[in-house]
């Protein structure tokens, strides 16, 4: 009796371990045929026939995404500088030798995630918790709308967006594209669901020890929602990196391109080369397996913490 069982669970545990290996192939293989193909010739890419391992390697596609266009490494635009200069025009700092423009639209990309994703975990982590553990008045409307916030599409709001942007000389920089992330209702929404988590007797307990607001969250509230912070973290990277809509809209000169942005315009002077493609792609993966490996842990705890509370 005891050996049916153990063999039935062996099978069982092989079974899981294939299903596994083959969804892992399966997620892997279109990274897998974009960095392939990133060094295939025009012919190979092309082809009608699948070439599964390139019969020749070429760095072609590489020298024609860094040779073609250049712009200074840095060039940062101070928001709302022009209301303070005398000719109204903005404050643009320029920073770094001229490169090719491939770096500087990556570093663009990687700016605009990386700062949105700072600001909006940081607004929502507080505006989740005071959701969650503060009383005042119009708390559930508020929520409410946030609620129904998550369900509006993003181009119902995008003629006042973008008025708003333009109204606030932002449109064609960075910042047009940062400050309509900072406040996602869904990461209100996942940071309260995390704060309501945390017992209000250790809330209690700092403020009897004569903690502030800030000292509180930062020394308890903060670490005990990491997790959902780190969740949010890569969520907010990556909806940022992929925003393809709103970047076009936004963003036009060429040194404040994004990655997606620079190599469709690319495209469509050299013609479909699907080369030039996939080694821009290739590039741009890079900074989001790096979020997604920094973040991993946090971002396994958050979705097993958030499956456990639903």
């Amino acid at each position: 009796m005891n050996t049916g069982v153990k063999r039935t669970s062996v099978y069982r545990t092989i079974t899981l371990i294939l299903i596994i290996v083959i969804a892992a192939v399966i997620f892997l293989f279109p990274l897998y045929w974009i960095l392939t193909g990133a060094f295939k010739t025009p012919g190979a890419v092309n082809s009608s026939t699948p070439e599964w391992w390139p019969k020749e390697w070429t760095l072609r596609n590489f020298e024609t995404l860094f040779d073609k266009r250049s712009a200074p490494l840095w060039e940062f635009h101070i928001p709302l500088s022009e209301w303070f200069t005398e000719d109204h025009s903005q404050v643009v700092f320029f920073a770094g030798p001229v490169l090719p423009a491939a770096f500087r639209w990556l570093i663009n990309t990687v700016f605009m995630s990386v700062a949105a994703m700072i600001l909006t975990c940081g607004t929502a982590a507080l505006a989740g918790y005071a959701l969650a553990k503060k009383r005042f008045i119009g708390r559930a409307v508020l929520f409410s709308l946030i609620v129904c916030a998550m369900a509006l599409p993003k181009q119902v709001i995008l003629i006042p967006l973008l008025r708003e942007m333009d109204g606030l000389h932002l449109t064609n920089t960075l910042w047009s594209v940062i400050f309509p992330v900072v406040g996602w209702p869904f990461g209100v929404f996942l940071m309260k669901q995390f704060a309501e988590g945390i017992p209000g007797e250790i809330l209690e307990a700092a403020r009897i020890d004569g903690g502030g607001e800030l000292k509180t969250f930062t020394t308890i509230v903060f670490p005990m929602i990491k997790p959902g912070v780190g969740a949010l973290a890569i969520f907010t990277f990556i909806n940022t990196w992929n925003d393809y809509f709103m970047q076009l809209l936004m963003l036009t000169g060429t040194n404040v391109l994004s990655m997606p942005l620079g190599i469709s315009k690319m495209m469509g002077e050299f013609g479909q080369d699907y080369g030039l493609l996939m080694a821009g792609a290739a590039l741009a993966s890079v900074p989001i397996i790096i979020v997604f490996l920094a973040f991993q842990k946090y971002f396994t705890k958050g979705i097993t913490m958030g499956a456990v509370k639903g």
